[in-house]
Parts: structure tokens; C-alpha cells; sequence
């Protein structure tokens, strides 16, 4: 068995499908693909993905847990930027705040800062080398 690529990573949300959905849209450019109810009447589950592309990139899960921690329950979800500086200041106009002062870079050049989405998610921008 080969792992092939990243299906999707589930984030539990605090606040509405739309709202959590409107902030994916409006600043990484995702589509809501599609909304499942869940069998639990309480759960919905909202799926994202890039334009042009049908794959799930991110699920959201409101309803399933009213009492997560101030981080979420997912470490970080990581996107790919071509130009990090360039989407910082992009992201900066929009008012997003980001929890380093700068961003940083590892030894091998490569570059990321992290943010956080409309649950306290940590999001990272990653700009490879």
C-alpha cells in the first residue's frame, strides 16, 4: 500500500458551517463542494476544495464537539503559497492576523508563518524551496 495524497483533514469547528466556510473562501480561494447532513441531526459536515478541482481538501465538522480546547483539535493545516511575502500582505490588507511577527525560514530556505482560522485552527502558509 502507497499512500497516494492528503484526502482532506477534518477540522471541528465552534462557529456555523457558513461562517467557517466564508473565511476558507474568502482567504485561501476554496469552494464549498458540498454539505452532508449527519446522521446525528446536530452534525453537519461541509466539504472544500480548490476551483476546477473535485477533490476535498478540508471537512468541516459543526456540531461534533462544543467543547474543544483554544488550538482545535488539528495541529495545523498547511497550504502551499508561491510567494509567501506576497500572500502576507495580501492576507494583512484583509485585516488577518498572523501569530508570528515575521515569517520565518528553516535552514533549508524554505519559508512559512502560521495564522489562525474563525475557530482558533492554527493554518500555516508554506512556501517550499
Amino acid at each position: 500500500m502507497t499512500i497516494q495524497k492528503l484526502e482532506h483533514v477534518g477540522i471541528f469547528i465552534k462557529n456555523t458551517l457558513e461562517e467557517s466556510a466564508a473565511f476558507y473562501q474568502q482567504v485561501f480561494g476554496l469552494e464549498l463542494k458540498s454539505v452532508l447532513e449527519h446522521k446525528d441531526p446536530s452534525i453537519r459536515l461541509g466539504f472544500l476544495g480548490f476551483p476546477g478541482d473535485e477533490n476535498t481538501v478540508i471537512e468541516l465538522v459543526e456540531g461534533a464537539n462544543t467543547q474543544l480546547p483554544p488550538q482545535g483539535v488539528v495541529n495545523h493545516v498547511a497550504f502551499t503559497v508561491d510567494d509567501v511575502e506576497a500572500e502576507v500582505s495580501r492576507l494583512r490588507a484583509q485585516g488577518i492576523q498572523f501569530d508570528d511577527e515575521g515569517i520565518l525560514t528553516l535552514r533549508n530556505g524554505a519559508k512559512y508563518i502560521f495564522l489562525e482560522g474563525p475557530s482558533g485552527e492554527r493554518l500555516e502558509l508554506f512556501q517550499g524551496i
